[in-house]
């Protein structure tokens, strides 16, 4: 029996995008010569979105190892760009901070993301473009969601 899959599901696409997308984002952070590596602009970039942030749930929500964070991290307060210190409800937990030198090194930073950004949208109109981007986000909350709501039971969702 031959299995059909359709390579247009939403996880494919959305995982093909993210991995087009993360291509084209490291290529151009090292073409740009910024100083810091695509992962540490990751990092720079996710600690920015979450403000003040344990390390451990910065590392969760960046989708990669505690250590592999932690060696981004090293180099960046090496740089000024961040600190870290000890979380006062958990002495053992770190608090990671940008510091004011993130700043310039941000607004690098997001001239990259945005011409990133104009290559996806393409021929997209600004509409087209906020409906997307609305229809994301909007998936996103409701997996998130999903994911929260108590007593639930496991979605069986296919790619």
């Amino acid at each position: 029996m031959r299995h059909r899959v359709d390579p247009n599901a939403v996880g494919f696409l959305v995982t093909d995008l993210a991995r087009l997308i993360r291509a084209e984002f490291d290529r151009r952070i090292g073409d740009a010569a910024l100083g810091v590596t695509a992962g540490e602009a990751r990092a720079l970039s996710h600690a920015a979105r979450a403000g003040t942030v344990r390390q451990a749930v910065l590392a969760e929500r960046m989708g990669v190892e505690a250590m592999t964070l932690s060696g981004y991290l090293d180099r960046l307060e090496a740089r000024g760009l961040v600190t870290r210190s000890a979380d006062p409800a958990d002495r053992r937990a770190k608090l990671v901070r940008l510091t004011d030198a993130a700043d310039a090194v941000l607004a690098d930073i997001e001239r990259v993301a945005a011409g990133i950004r104009a290559q996806v949208a393409g021929s997209m109109t600004a509409g087209e473009w906020e409906a997307f981007i609305g229809a994301l986000a909007a998936a996103r909350d409701n997996l998130a969601a999903a994911r929260c709501a108590p007593g639930r039971e496991p979605a069986d969702a296919g790619p």
